[in-house]
């Protein structure tokens, strides 16, 4: 069970572009450096209309440059089509992917780098981007991709739940075992079967989510983060972080089961108001946004010993096979500059990579929510990243099995970190130098 989030990793079917022409030229349109262009996005329903907003808003400005947006909702159907497409010869011109997944690519050689065209832009400048996204899209001392967005995972409550059971909401400075108490408290069950019908925290058991609190603990992931050989998960830091979150299902029951998560998703429970807290990053903010029956806010991720996030950033990568790289770039430098961060901002789906852009009412608007915007730009300086290692993906994928497992079937944290170990040290053997 892999909660719809299964890693596409081999080759897949046939890459066909299911594009739809955005935007209509003018009668004097100006001259355009090559294309038209294709880029591929993913996500859900709110996100994508951010995108042909941005389209929409590129076209009034490049009436020359016909930009073809290739839409899919799902990450597992974008790295299928990115496979078949490179393996074919005939990548998009422009797509957009989360750093974790970057590597693969990068390692291959078959991205163009941004570094000097980055240098030499009049739309924006090196300095103008936070650093941590830039440095998650550097390879060999070179910018691959530019940066979208600089999300971090957060904690998303029901202000409404909070309210009716008296409950103090969140707080900066708050410790990961004051949210555990919180969880139980809001954990319900209201006819008696040990079937609650309301949860008081969402989780998946992903190293993504781990991480965070892992590094809180003053632990480590990895023996070194530039040039990883291994994971360091059995050291007490990590084992102890591990142990507390397996808890959360089998010995606190404050987290849904296995079953129940397979029915449906945190997010979707938090949707209809059954769960009260759910961590997750910035994307889930459109999704949020259409609830009408209560109040919702974000707070920051609750720490063991000091404040640590993770870095949940996608950027636009280019092509090396590209034949309309000058006209791809000047899409990106719309998307990415002040205009389009402001339209993906506005639509609640970033936290723009642009210093400028995150500090303005286009990212902070009090009338949005959520109210705490800010809670993401504070966590920023305490933001970390997994490596960007060629295998990180697989990685990702079979260390995430094995926590589930942990989570569900009463193994212990030590004996799932030693697995984990023994089980990706040949994966990690095989990244590209």
């Amino acid at each position: 069970m892999r909660f719809g989030r299964t890693r596409a990793i081999a080759v897949m079917s046939t890459f066909v572009l299911l594009a739809g022409c955005i935007g209509t030229a003018r009668d004097e349109p100006q001259a355009a450096p090559g294309g038209p262009i294709s880029v591929l996005v993913w996500g859900e329903p709110e996100e994508i209309e951010a995108y042909r907003r941005v389209v929409e808003g590129f076209a009034a400005v490049e009436p020359g440059i016909e930009v073809r947006l290739i839409e899919t909702g799902d990450r597992d159907d974008l790295l299928a089509r990115l496979s078949t497409s490179f393996a074919g010869g005939t990548p998009p011109d422009l797509f957009l992917l989360n750093y974790r997944f970057v590597g693969q690519y990068a390692a291959r050689g078959v991205l163009e780098p941004i570094q000097g065209r980055l240098e030499e832009s009049d739309a924006f400048a090196p300095e103008d981007f936070f650093p941590v996204a830039l440095e998650a899209f550097t390879f060999d001392g070179v910018l691959t991709c530019l940066p979208q967005n600089v999300s971090s995972l957060v904690v998303y409550y029901n202000r409404d739940l909070f309210r009716e059971a008296r409950l103090p909401e969140p707080q900066p400075g708050w410790d990961f075992f004051e949210m555990v108490n919180l969880a139980r408290l809001l954990t319900v069950d209201r006819d008696g079967d040990r079937r609650p019908e309301q949860y008081g925290l969402g989780v998946e058991p992903s190293i993504i989510r781990l991480a965070p609190f892992i590094w809180s603990n003053g632990g480590t992931l990895v023996d070194d983060e530039a040039a990883p050989t291994r994971f360091t998960l059995e050291e007490p830091a990590a084992v102890e972080v591990i142990q507390a979150f397996f808890d959360l299902r089998e010995e606190l029951e404050v987290i849904p089961t296995e079953r129940e998560t397979e029915a449906q998703a945190d997010e979707d429970r938090f949707l209809n108001g059954t769960t009260a807290m759910v961590l997750a990053s910035r994307r889930e903010t459109p999704s949020f946004r259409t609830i009408t029956d209560f109040e919702w806010d974000v707070a920051p991720l609750p720490v063991f010993q000091e404040p640590a996030g993770i870095l949940h950033s996608d950027a636009y990568c280019m092509p090396r096979a590209s034949e309309h790289k000058e006209a791809a770039w000047r899409f990106m430098e719309f998307a990415l500059g002040p205009e389009g961060q402001r339209i993906t901002a506005q639509a609640g789906r970033t936290v723009p990579s642009l210093i400028d852009v995150a500090n303005s009412d286009a990212f902070l608007d009090p009338s949005l929510p959520p109210a705490n915007s800010h809670v993401f730009l504070d966590t920023i300086p305490s933001i970390r990243r997994v490596p960007n290692i060629s295998t990180w993906p697989e990685i990702e994928e079979r260390t995430d099995e094995l926590l589930e497992i942990g989570m569900y079937q009463r193994v212990s944290a030590l004996d799932i970190a030693q697995r984990i170990i023994r089980e990706t040290s040949e994966i990690f053997a095989r990244a590209a130098p």
